[in-house]
């Protein structure tokens, strides 16, 4: 595998940007791990970071680059800084960078990466296990699978926990008033209703979470409304909290679960 550090600039954001590729390298070691490069329709999973991460902590923190030598994975790395993943109310449009132009701009940096939705995954940790389910229920047409560990995943439902955090004006920099969160365009309930409701082709999605997370009620319950809605979820958990222990471990099980065939 080959890891690449690219800096490149975002005409959305308007700012010089920072994403993390693994890429299949063909490989023959006598000692280590033996790989297969591709050279064209390469899968690709777009890999997010959570609250204080950025485009280097999955790198950094797991061994992702191992993980995925066995699939012939591409991995894509952004940085979202603080934005949830968000078109803020303070003019940095995060979502619009994440969901539209990043893609565009993979695609013209390496043109051997997959632009089939089959071949296409999205997957992150806490805030960013937030903006991979945002990408499935808002852009279903480009993923066939997403992963979400630790997400927080009912933000517009658990508004005081958000206070808990970080003080009201950082959350309402980004999603406006906290009373109208709730059934707006960035509260996970209301995206999943309109998913549904649309009739699009739906990715398969996966939720897991540690048992002893704070945030373990917010991947329950969304699985729970995902399965009543006739959504293809699976809900894994374990011994685990909010730490990079249980990510390190589950996204090994969430790439595994990549590999399924649907409906499997």
């Amino acid at each position: 595998m080959a890891f690449l550090q690219v800096s490149a600039y975002s005409n959305v954001l308007e700012m010089e940007v920072n994403v993390n590729v693994i890429l299949p390298q063909t490989t023959v070691k006598k000692i280590g791990t033996q790989t297969a490069g591709l050279t064209a329709d390469v899968p690709v999973l777009y890999l997010l970071h959570g609250m204080g991460g950025n485009h280097s902590v999955w790198e950094r923190r797991s061994s992702i680059e191992r993980y995925v030598a066995q699939y012939q994975l591409a991995v894509v790395m952004p940085s979202g800084d603080l934005g949830f993943y968000t078109d803020t109310t303070y003019d940095m449009p995060y979502w619009t960078y994440l969901s539209e132009e990043l893609p565009q701009i993979i695609h013209e940096l390496f043109p051997q990466l997959t632009t089939k939705r089959e071949k296409t995954f999205a997957a992150g940790l806490s805030m960013g296990g937030y903006g991979a389910l945002k990408l499935g229920l808002k852009k279903p047409e480009n993923f066939a699978a997403v992963a979400s560990l630790s997400g927080a995943l009912q933000i517009g439902e658990e508004v005081e926990s958000l206070l808990q955090l970080r003080k009201a004006a950082f959350w309402e920099g980004i999603f406006g008033p906290l009373e109208q969160i709730k059934g707006s365009a960035n509260d996970p309930d209301f995206l999943l209703e309109a998913l549904v409701a649309s009739g699009k082709p739906q990715p398969r999605f996966f939720l897991a979470c540690g048992e002893q997370d704070f945030l373990y009620s917010a991947s329950e319950g969304m699985a729970e409304k995902m399965a009543a809605k006739g959504v293809d979820v699976t809900f894994e958990h374990g011994m685990g909290v909010h730490d990079w222990q249980f990510w390190d471990q589950w996204i090994q099980r969430a790439l595994t679960w990549f590999a399924l065939p649907a409906n499997n």
